[in-house]
């Protein structure tokens, strides 16, 4: 059921981070880069640097104002080994072109994480003999690029493997203590009921060994889900699960808490809309939940021809959307707010102060996009993204645009 997904590299994402870093500086081989605030790194869509068409990074950046990517894979070597290469095919020692990338990321004021695992492939806790070597393996990849965030992608089938479990929680937890500040998060498979067997077998692992990462995430698609409803029900069973292993309040759960979602259509014919991502963006903030990633953004636009939710694709959404509308989530996540317009496309004239007369009355059943003009509480109002059910001026960081009085 899930080949499909290693086809496309879709992956349940370990993100590893030591909670309250602000700010760092690493010095690497890439030269000496300024830490983005932990906020961004929770925020980071995936994006595969090469493979699955990869979309550019800095029109991405133009478009909505999103600082922080999630760079993936890194494996084991296709041949055998325990060093770190792309893909289990270009070794990162010598990578030229993920570097340039990260330098154009880096150069608009962003920064990358990078992930590690995923579905497919040979794994680094597979290959190697122990946590330690394992880490040694990590360390490479965080030198090289200067990294302040890693991703860990804990999932079928490598977190079946009891020996290789150890190795990747042993090694998250050295890292950690090597690397001061390195924001650290680490993702399994979701189950209506939060993670399955396997996944609270590796809760259980990181409660041995004494390891705590600023998040444990959960993917709730490819799992029978039906909507937003069914991911937040998922997500609140997660809850109770890490409040059970680690003895924490339901707060502090929260707290170490992450979602990582699959926009469009999953793989297995599951369907999550722009709807679907803003509520659960919603129950993430309201439960004060420390991440909201999705994969991917290779899939953040819409199928030419618009395929209506007919297919699976690495490198669109098979939904109806504009280039990039879900990354909006994640830059509402970080708390930022993004370009009513694309920076291509020609400013909107300045709205008149006071309109002569108030636009079309707004209505919770209607979806609106960028540009739609609508009129609530004596108030004309402009959509900045696509919206549907937010109230004009709910929130200082909702959609709507406010155009004065009507």
């Amino acid at each position: 059921m899930r080949s499909l997904r290693a086809c496309l590299g879709a992956a349940a994402a370990v993100t590893l981070a030591a909670a309250g870093a602000t700010a760092l500086v690493a010095n690497s081989a890439s030269g000496a880069t300024t830490a983005l605030g932990n906020r961004w790194y929770a925020a980071a869509p995936y994006l595969m640097p090469l493979d699955n068409d990869p979309p550019d990074p800095a029109a991405i950046m133009d478009a909505t104002g999103l600082k922080a990517f999630q760079l993936a894979f890194v494996l084991a070597p296709n041949g055998g080994g325990c060093s770190p290469t792309w893909d289990g095919t270009a070794p990162v020692s010598s990578d030229t072109a993920v570097q340039s990338v990260i330098n154009t990321i880096r150069a608009k004021g962003g920064d990358v994480s990078v992930s590690i695992g995923g579905y497919g492939g040979t794994k680094l806790g597979q290959a190697c003999s122990d946590p330690a070597s394992t880490a040694a393996a990590y360390q490479q990849v965080i030198t090289k690029y200067g990294l302040h965030a890693i991703d860990f992608d804990l999932e079928e089938p490598e977190y079946e493997n009891t020996a290789a479990i150890h190795n990747e929680i042993g090694a998250a937890k050295i890292l950690q203590q090597n690397n001061p500040g390195l924001y650290v998060s680490v993702t399994t498979a979701g189950t209506a009921d939060g993670t399955g067997w396997f996944g609270k077998q590796m809760l259980l692992e990181a409660k041995s060994q004494g390891f705590t990462p600023n998040n444990f995430s959960i993917m709730p698609f490819d799992g029978g889900f039906n909507g937003a409803a069914s991911q937040t029900s998922a997500l609140t069973n997660f809850n109770s699960i890490l409040q059970s292993t680690f003895g924490w309040d339901q707060a502090t759960a929260y707290a170490h808490e992450g979602f990582s979602g699959m926009n469009g259509r999953s793989d297995t014919g599951e369907i999550f809309t722009q709807a679907d991502f803003q509520t659960v963006l919603d129950y993430a903030t309201s439960h004060h939940m420390d991440r909201f990633t999705f994969w991917s953004l290779n899939r953040d636009r819409q199928c030419n021809p618009p395929d209506n939710g007919g297919r699976t694709s690495g490198t669109c959404s098979s939904v109806a959307q504009n280039p990039w509308a879900f990354a909006a989530y994640s830059v509402k996540f970080a708390g930022a707010t993004p370009p009513s317009t694309p920076p291509t496309t020609p400013p909107a004239p300045t709205p008149t102060p006071t309109p002569a007369s108030c636009k079309t009355a707004w209505s919770s059943s209607t979806a609106y996009t960028a540009g739609n003009e609508v009129s609530y509480g004596k108030h004309n109002w402009k959509a900045k993204w696509w919206t549907q059910n937010e109230v004009p001026g709910a929130s200082q960081w909702g959609p709507w645009q406010d155009e004065g009085a009507c």
